[in-house]
């Protein structure tokens, strides 16, 4: 079960969260949405398309890319978060700044998707004291730094360790567990061995007893297996989400909805169970 304020979901299938991303720089689709009417077209074609919940966006976190203020953050995101007030899917925050965090789940937003899994002074407070979901991802170093030699000596382990400690802050601080998600964080970190490491241990997150999100969309590990470029990795990322899936993710966070729903159909057709 995963409590995203009013929305409940039993996790009897994987859910696909569609990606809006606000932002002038992101990796794939920087400056496409970033006008409010752009963004909020893209995020109803996303719910239309069957995403069962929005991560919303306004800084980018591809390597490389440089911190916006909160000011300029919630310039971005505050007039598609209040544009899609009462939508038919929850609307999750892309942020770790907790000022960031009040606002969005003040005009409705039900969801964190923070980064930083709530380690900043006052995010856990911002999320505890409602009852939104988390998102906790692990990440090595800042999204300026994370790609300069990562060093692991057991990827899987050291991530599982890290989100468990993060779970057991969020509790303490009032964070019920039905509304704890998890994310290995691909790509924030990793180079492409720990990441393929982290595909093929993913069962393991299943002991933390929370449902696992997966975010592969588009990345560079896909561009480094296939050779295409961001725009031409559509295969291969619905390809992973059902890798992901079939070892145990609960969530999909893509930028094609479409046809990652439809292939989970399918799957789902196939394998039921």
């Amino acid at each position: 079960m995963l409590r995203c304020g009013p929305f409940h979901f039993d996790l009897s299938r994987p859910l696909v969260m569609g990606i809006v991303n606000v932002t002038p720089d992101s990796f794939s689709d920087g400056g496409l949405h970033l006008r409010a009417d752009a963004a909020l077209e893209h995020a109803r074609q996303l719910i239309a398309e069957g995403a069962d919940m929005l991560d919303i966006g306004g800084e980018s976190t591809r390597p490389g890319a440089q911190p916006v203020s909160a000011r300029e953050e919630l310039w971005r995101i505050m007039p598609v978060i209040e544009g899609l007030r009462g939508a038919s899917a929850p609307l999750s925050v892309d942020t770790g700044k907790p000022e960031v965090m009040r606002a969005a789940l003040a005009a409705g937003a039900s969801m964190v998707n923070d980064i930083n899994a709530l380690q900043q002074p006052e995010a856990l407070e911002a999320v505890a004291a409602g009852d939104a979901a988390v998102c906790l991802m692990h990440m090595r170093g800042t999204p300026q730094t994370m790609q300069e030699q990562p060093r692991y000596r057991d990827v899987v382990r050291e991530v599982f360790h890290f989100l468990r400690a993060r779970m057991a802050a969020a509790e303490v601080a009032g964070i019920a567990r039905e509304r704890i998600v998890i994310d290995p964080g691909f790509g924030f970190g990793k180079t492409l061995e720990h990441n393929l490491a982290l595909l093929r241990g993913l069962g393991a997150f299943r002991e933390l007893d929370v449902p696992v999100l997966v975010g592969l969309s588009r990345k560079s590990m896909l561009g480094k297996i296939t050779g295409q470029d961001v725009e031409h990795r559509l295969h291969a990322s619905v390809a992973a989400a059902l890798l992901a899936v079939q070892r145990g993710a609960k969530i999909v966070r893509v930028h094609d909805v479409r046809a990652t729903v439809d292939a989970l159909k399918v799957w789902r057709a196939v394998d039921p169970e």
